[in-house]
């Protein structure tokens, strides 16, 4: 199974600064044996649909609507997104779940949307401080992924799936390779008990994985490919995930 690196820009970014990013990225992506997506917010998707065609590099979107259509204002939903070519979008991350109240259920239902339309959805899952010290983290993350495989469990093979502890994402504390591993595996179970097509499904690490780290956590048995925040918008970094990954 080829690992996914995929970048969430999050809201940074300039029609100019995003120009001078993917033209710092997309010379050293052109025969990589893993493969790479960059999320990009979505009042950028028309230029990155243009700066990407016919590149190895997929287009991803941050969000989507649990809709499909009508009165949404502001909402984006998965057919308009399809409509520039994005083949992957994040759903349920912790700063969606924290700042728009975004519940496990909504998170399944965005899930669904996205892999009706034809796109990937990388299903974000995770567990606070809090959670962890109090010894919940695999209660935690096994519900939350409970909800995704119960609305989408005829087609849970599709998707996606991103442990982010919260705890790490652009707090520059990263859960060891060993702690990272071990809710991995926790995932990995929980995903063969509701599929047997269970191996198809990548489990990616999204805690301040960056340049320094990669390696030794990319080298564990269940990690999969990363979802790189901070280090997604430094062409170099990136890159260096990309060869971590290959």
């Amino acid at each position: 199974m080829k690992k996914l690196i995929a970048g969430n820009w999050k809201m940074n970014g300039s029609l100019a600064a995003n120009a001078a990013l993917l033209q710092g990225i997309l010379p050293g992506v052109t025969a990589q044996a893993c493969d790479v997506a960059v999320c990009v917010p979505a009042v950028y998707l028309a230029q990155g649909q243009a700066l990407l065609a016919d590149s190895p590099l997929a287009l991803g979107a941050q969000d989507l609507s649990a809709r499909e259509s009508g009165a949404y204002t502001g909402e984006i939903s998965a057919a308009m997104l399809r409509d520039f070519g994005v083949r992957y979008a994040i759903v349920g991350h912790s700063e969606r779940r924290q700042y728009h109240g975004e519940t496990d259920a909504v998170v399944a239902e965005k899930a669904q949307r996205a892999l009706a339309a034809g796109i990937t959805p990388i299903v974000c899952i995770g567990e606070t401080l809090a959670e962890r010290e109090a010894g919940s983290t695999e209660d935690v993350v096994k519900r939350q992924l409970a909800a995704v495989i119960h609305l989408n469990g005829h087609c849970i093979s599709e998707i996606v799936v991103a442990y982010e502890p919260v705890w790490a994402i652009g707090t520059g504390k990263t859960a060891t390779p060993e702690q990272a591993q071990a809710v991995h595996a926790v995932l990995r179970a929980q995903l063969q008990a509701a599929s047997t097509q269970a191996d198809r499904i990548r489990i990616l690490y999204g805690g301040s994985m960056n340049a320094t780290n990669a390696a030794s956590l990319l080298a564990q048995a269940d990690i999969d490919g990363g979802l790189i925040g901070g280090a997604s918008l430094k062409a170099a970094d990136f890159l260096s995930i990309i060869d971590a990954a290959s």
